[in-house]
């Protein structure tokens, strides 16, 4: 058996196409923040698409897993970060660990590839199978075992040409423009099909030229709120420690206490209060008082546990004026102006199988990793008038979880985080990416605050940024424009989309049900 497995690495590690796979996958990662190398996204899918076009479906699925592999091994190798720094675990099992997680969601590539090889004969059919395949794939890793939708392909056009689509289409739609730019790339250099590249290219030029010509429903509504961004910068070693709960929590109103005239709405990071919130109540209610005499809106993150029910809440809460007419604030434990986390993160804030994994390491018991889920649907924040739409950290990834939440009445898109689990690597620079893709997709400004960093203010409509330095104990004041108006995408979602790619199968079908109709005829009468 050690023997088989030897012949097997051999064979796999002189094959080149394999590395072909792996590398075009690995240098996707120079396309995502902060590297924002965007036009590799299509030479890596034409590489990827060149390489799994094999006789075979195993042979297609086979690179397919080798660029999917490659794309999160590299994509999401801060997550290692974590894991080694808190996770208790040895380097070998950590390694282990990171290598099965992007194991497994190089599996969802490797399908949309085998799928569209099994089922295709002609390469007008392979690419529409292959838009069809990443579009299934590509939402079930964002849905299945709670999702783990980072670095889609869409993510690499946030500060690209092709961000102009995000109103209309969303990241969702983005990612399949980049598959179907990726796949005409492939088959106009290596295969010289140039009638089937300029036909598949007329409706994307098509909808740029329609983006373009066509007036933007969302515009500056000539009102702005000027917002405070206090970013801690509290080591996470000392975040959860009992002793340092009241010391974090001054440093936060230190922090804000200069600044507290000067604006309207002040915004302190996920769980920038550690204490559970009813044990902390005698400090917010002063805190609620001193936002309310400075004519000012607070927003903090904190944990709530609910001593009756015995759930326990990665929550956001709202201090001081939550209407522009009160003249005082109105905060009282469990008051409904609150949002509760929903997406929760596996083993950082809830730990499937618990029973089992707790007590292997410290990574599975980890300080507060025990959340319930809140609803999916919430009504959005009240702050000194406005209506915030809130996002907690890894939430900002699901789209249609922070558009669900969307009214035409949200002013402001609003994220918190804690990404000092993942120290000085790229994971943060994602993250923002993110978050500002969610920005363009909604046409709603963005404010982001984090323990340390990255914290800043994008606008969707200038598409301008502002952002503290990381790794800093820092605030930042700044006039937030907003907007109104709704987006395509805020009101439609991708529904369109998936009646186009609904549509595109339906000729696959109805051309090869054609083709073996005019084959039984040849057969049987010719």
């Amino acid at each position: 058996m050690l023997k088989t497995f030897s012949n097997k690495l051999t064979t796999l590690l002189k094959d080149k196409f394999a590395w072909l796979a792996l590398l075009s996958g690995a240098s996707l990662t120079f396309s995502y923040a902060p590297f924002g190398l965007w036009p590799l996204t299509f030479v890596a899918l034409a590489v990827a698409c060149f390489v799994t076009d094999q006789p075979t479906t195993r042979h297609a699925a086979k690179y397919g897993f080798l660029f999917g592999f490659g794309w999160f091994s590299a994509g999401i190798s801060w997550v290692h970060v974590s894991i080694a720094q808190f996770g208790g675990l040895p380097l070998p099992a950590s390694l282990l660990l990171m290598g099965l997680l992007c194991a497994y969601l190089a599996i969802y590539p490797a399908l949309a590839f085998a799928l569209a090889t099994r089922f295709s004969d002609k390469p007008w059919q392979r690419i529409a199978l292959l838009l069809s395949g990443f579009a299934i794939f590509e939402y079930l890793r964002g849905t299945l075992l709670t999702g783990f939708p980072w670095l889609s392909f869409g993510y690499s056009q946030t500060d690209a040409p092709l961000n102009m689509l995000a109103p209309w289409i969303g990241e969702f739609g983005l990612t399949l423009v980049c598959v179907l730019l990726g796949a005409l790339l492939y088959y106009l250099l290596w295969q010289r099909r140039y009638q089937l590249t300029m036909i598949a290219l007329l409706p994307v030029l098509a909808l740029t030229l329609f983006t373009r010509i066509a007036d933007n429903p969302v515009h500056y509504n000539g009102e702005q709120t000027r917002t405070l961004l206090v970013q801690g910068n509290i080591q996470q070693s000392l975040r959860w420690e009992p002793e340092q709960f009241w010391p974090t929590m001054s440093k936060y109103q230190d922090m804000t206490r200069p600044l507290w005239q000067q604006a309207d709405l002040v915004v302190w990071p996920e769980a920038a209060i550690p204490e559970l919130e009813d044990l902390a109540f005698d400090f917010l209610q002063n805190l609620d008082k001193a936002a309310a005499f400075n004519q000012s809106a607070l927003i903090t993150g904190i944990p709530d546990y609910q001593f009756d029910t015995r759930n326990v809440y990665n929550t956001l809460i709202v201090v001081g004026k939550q209407h522009e007419e009160d003249e005082q604030g109105h905060y009282r434990y469990l008051h409904p102006n609150r949002y509760q986390k929903h997406q929760l993160l596996p083993i950082g804030e809830f730990v499937p199988f618990e029973e089992w994994l707790r007590p292997i390491a410290p990574l599975f018991n980890l300080a507060m990793s025990s959340f319930s889920r809140g609803e999916a649907k919430q009504a959005n924040l009240i702050a000194n008038g406005l209506h915030i739409l809130p996002a907690i950290c890894y939430e900002i990834a699901f789209s249609e979880l922070v558009r669900n939440n969307y009214t035409d009445r949200s002013d402001i898109l609003f994220t918190v985080s804690n990404d000092a689990w993942f120290g000085d690597s790229h994971g943060p620079h994602q993250h923002m990416q993110i978050a500002r893709m969610r920005a363009l997709e909604l046409q709603r400004p963005l404010i982001r605050v984090t323990n340390n960093g990255i914290s800043g203010i994008y606008d969707p409509l200038s598409q301008t940024q502002h952002t503290l330095p990381q790794f800093v104990e820092e605030t930042m004041l700044l006039d937030v424009k907003l907007m109104s108006g709704n987006s395509w995408y805020s009101q439609h979602g991708n529904k369109w989309i998936w009646i186009l790619l609904a549509f595109l199968t339906g000729l696959v079908i109805l051309d090869k049900g054609l083709v073996r109709v005019r084959y039984r005829v040849e057969r049987d009468y010719l």
